[in-house]
């Protein structure tokens, strides 16, 4: 029997400002500890369907959502 040793294994993480820099980075490390990634950005798809192909290409979920959550 095969156990699960990935942390996150079945949860769900919003990683705002994914599409780069520190967001992109959490989002990478969030799913190699087994969570499914949503990769929300602002304005970089480009940099956001990286993020994801490469969770993905690593074995991980991931989907780019465009969203501002800023507050304004």
């Amino acid at each position: 029997m095969k156990t699960n040793t990935k942390k996150l294994s079945g949860k769900v993480a919003v990683v705002t400002g994914a599409s780069k820099g520190i967001g992109a980075s959490i989002a990478k490390h969030l799913a190699a500890e087994g969570a499914s990634v949503v990769v929300n950005y602002a304005s970089s798809k480009a940099g956001a369907d990286k993020v994801v192909a490469e969770v993905t290409g690593n074995g991980g979920k991931a989907v780019a959502v465009q969203a501002d959550v800023s507050k304004k």
